[in-house]
């Protein structure tokens, strides 16, 4: 199943890399940064732990979880009445239930500038509207969603507490925003505020604590000497290939290189 939100760092392409593969694992599924959830939604596991530090996106999929007919019937809504004076209207207003607020993140989601989720220093969304008109899509499928995730603790929080509970049998994916040493890759200015080198460090301590609980672990960094360093007591990467699409300018969109590590 495809992910319904477009989320920068998305790991959709990840799933057709020959290289890229998931170790066989018996106990819960953990994501602490979900994002779009790709690989969760591609996996369907039945039991799993899912975490973001972002609120409105956890909120967003827990109202997919237990009212997906209201966000879908409110989505087809807005996409009768899309245009750029509702675009700007619906980014200003403040919904209070639940259904319209994902509903909401979902318009935005679909129609502002590259698919890209911004904040302002007062924390609202500050994106501007984008050339893409599909508010509902063809692959829509709110009721399997809502399935898959209500076999899902959803939780919207720091990673460390979900990367805490991983234990023997557990599969740990980690897809932090990518933050190095020197920030010099193409994420650092979207989530610097968000994901410092304290944090990569952090997350670093976090896995080795989860390996030694017999926990495995799948993560996705930048390819950057800082990250090799890092994790070089845990082992070494493989480096795979990706385009980048978060870039504004299509000419300066061009092929990079992640670390992929398997703990």
């Amino acid at each position: 199943m495809k992910p319904f939100i477009k989320w920068a760092g998305g790991k959709r392409w990840l799933l057709n890399d020959p290289s890229f593969g998931l170790p066989k694992f018996s106990g819960r599924y953990i994501e602490p940064f979900l994002g779009g959830g790709a690989i969760f939604f591609h996996l369907a596991p039945p039991d799993a732990i899912l975490s973001d530090v972002n609120e409105r996106l956890i909120a967003t999929y827990r109202s997919i979880r237990d009212e997906w007919r209201l966000v879908q019937s409110t989505l087809a809504e807005f996409q009768e009445r899309h245009s750029k004076e509702f675009y700007y209207e619906e980014r200003g207003r403040q919904h209070s239930s639940p259904h319209l607020r994902a509903a909401q993140f979902l318009y935005l989601n679909r129609t502002c500038f590259n698919g890209l989720y911004r904040e302002n220093l007062k924390g609202q969304f500050n994106v501007p509207l984008g050339t893409k008109t599909q508010v509902t899509l063809l692959d829509d499928d709110f009721e399997k969603a809502s399935e898959m995730l209500s076999r899902a603790d959803l939780r919207a929080g720091d990673f460390e507490p979900a990367v805490a509970e991983a234990m023997e049998g557990d599969l740990v994916f980690l897809d932090p925003p990518y933050t190095t040493a020197h920030n010099c890759n193409g994420f650092v200015k979207y989530n610097q505020k968000i994901f410092t080198w304290d944090d990569q460090k952090r997350l670093m301590e976090a896995v080795c604590s989860a390996k030694q609980r017999g926990a495995q672990v799948v993560l996705t960094n930048a390819d950057h000497e800082s990250i090799h360093e890092l994790y070089g007591k845990l082992g070494a990467p493989t480096v795979v290939s990706r385009p980048s699409v978060i870039s504004g300018s299509v000419n300066s969109r061009r092929a990079t290189t992640e670390a992929l590590f398997v703990f």
